[in-house]
């Protein structure tokens, strides 16, 4: 099983690489669509801070099955939801 500090640092990874694409989209379209990048911007900050809050506050410590698959469905939860701000921001540059 993979490290509390691995799951933060990717986290962490996948949800500046996110911010950082809307940075980078507010520099090429300046102006033109800010507000809507602002507040993927946002969303992904609350996803980090939620899925920091849930590693570090697990429930059933007692039970190894249990931490596994709260593990696992933390991972996916983070994997869904940098694919859903990706998917957003996609469709914001394609307009």
């Amino acid at each position: 099983m993979a490290s509390i500090k691995d799951l933060k640092k990717d986290i962490d990874y996948l949800i500046y690489e996110v911010i950082s694409d809307c940075f980078t989209v507010m520099s090429v379209q300046a102006g033109e669509k800010s507000d809507e990048v602002a507040e993927i911007v946002s969303d992904a900050v609350k996803l980090r801070n939620d899925l920091f809050s849930r590693v570090k506050h697990p429930g059933g410590k007692e039970d190894p099955k249990i931490m596994k698959d709260f593990y696992r469905k933390l991972r996916f939860d983070l994997i869904e939801g940098v694919d859903s701000l990706f998917e957003r921001l996609s469709k914001l540059t394609k307009k």
